[in-house]
């Protein structure tokens, strides 16, 4: 790919993005959610979250700044000592298909890269207007951050631009733009979306992606995983846990004794069963809700199939691949080099119905979408 010297650089902001998450919405899309949050009196980080990536690369490397008006890129360009070239109309409203035009006129300009603040709403929209006709790099606001074409942090969007504007051997990858339903998030539904691909600024240790690195031990980031888990289960639901050290602080966590290698129950912070194998499970989840909390294996990927055969084909089939939660340190994910999740259950029937788009908690409050190949 060839840049002028000049480079050109594309600036969308979302000053919405994220509005929903202090408050507990899980999310910001939509007029209803915006107004629900800044009645619950939120504010939007966006703004001052591009401010912060933008004061990185201000001064680094020749370039033009093309962007939108107002608090769609002009005012934080403005404040990070930037002079833009302002494209464009909004009114006092905006929303996803002002998003959609600004795309659209900053790739007729012939932007070199077009960065973005907001969250997984933002870039599917960017998708939808300019599919993988430009580079890009997202700063990320939002509350819902598992495209992988986000920085791991403004500070990094930032850093990397600046690698960007000073460096021609700087890389690209083609990265998955996702985005689940918020409704049914709201309602502990994940609906997941794969909606395509873009070609998103590299380098490891700035991009989240699914080979995000963790802060502190992993022991830390286990603790932070079952505070997670622990923190959204029903307690009239059953909680089929399997084996491994990544899901025993989930049990510990409840003050429940769990088996290292073994498959145990819990409901409602009580062990129904310790070491269970298939027939047990199969009479425990009889007519009720269950889930089955399960992790990787590292360097292999596989997600069943490994040391859990007690959480059988039927017993899975009952259960609904929809109530199936994955837990994995950032760091054991890494460990696959990129390498998909696997499931060996012994029917292939099954196996090939859980192929697919999962989340993967990694932290409290973190998750990242991971396929099953």
């Amino acid at each position: 790919m060839q840049y002028s010297v000049l480079k050109r650089i594309g600036l969308i902001v979302n000053p919405v993005a994220g509005i929903g998450g202090k408050v507990g919405l899980k999310g910001s899309d939509g007029a209803e959610i915006q107004r629900q949050a800044k009645e619950l009196g939120a504010t939007s980080q966006s703004p001052a979250r591009t401010v912060e990536a933008l004061k990185r690369f201000t001064g680094q490397g020749e370039f033009t700044l093309f962007t939108y008006p107002g608090d769609m890129g002009e005012n934080e360009a403005i404040e990070a000592g930037i002079k833009p070239t302002v494209l464009g109309q909004i009114t006092d409203e905006t929303g996803p298909e002002d998003t959609r035009k600004a795309a659209t006129l900053l790739r007729e300009a012939g932007v070199d890269l077009l960065i973005f603040a907001g969250g997984d709403g933002t870039a599917r929209d960017i998708y939808e207007a300019i599919d993988s006709t430009v580079p890009v790099l997202g700063i990320p606001t939002g509350v819902k951050i598992h495209s992988g074409v986000y920085a791991v942090s403004p500070m990094a969007a930032g850093d990397l631009v600046t690698r960007f504007l000073t460096d021609d051997s700087i890389e690209f990858r083609d990265t998955e733009v996702m985005d689940i339903d918020e409704e049914a998030f709201r309602d502990n539904v994940v609906s997941a979306r794969l909606y395509g691909y873009m070609p998103a600024l590299y380098a490891r240790e700035f991009m989240q992606g699914s080979k995000e690195g963790s802060v502190g031990s992993d022991e830390f980031t286990l603790e932070t995983i079952a505070a997670e888990v622990v923190e959204v289960m029903n307690p009239n639901d059953l909680y089929i846990i399997g084996p491994g050290t990544s899901t025993k602080p989930i049990a510990e966590k409840l003050g429940v004794e769990k088996t290292l290698l073994g498959v145990d129950v819990i409901q409602g912070g009580i062990l129904l069963s310790s070491d269970a194998n298939e027939s047990t499970l199969l009479k425990l989840i009889q007519g009720k809700e269950a889930n089955i909390i399960v992790t990787v294996i590292g360097g292999q990927g596989f997600v069943f199939g490994r040391g859990n055969q007690q959480i059988s084909p039927q017993v899975i089939r009952q259960v609904g691949r929809e109530n199936i939660i994955i837990v994995a340190t950032p760091g054991k994910l890494a460990t696959l080099k990129g390498k998909p999740l696997r499931v060996d259950t012994g029917d292939p029937t099954l196996d090939d119905e859980l192929k697919g788009f999962y989340k993967v908690v990694t932290g409290y409050g973190r998750r990242t979408m991971y396929k099953i190949a």
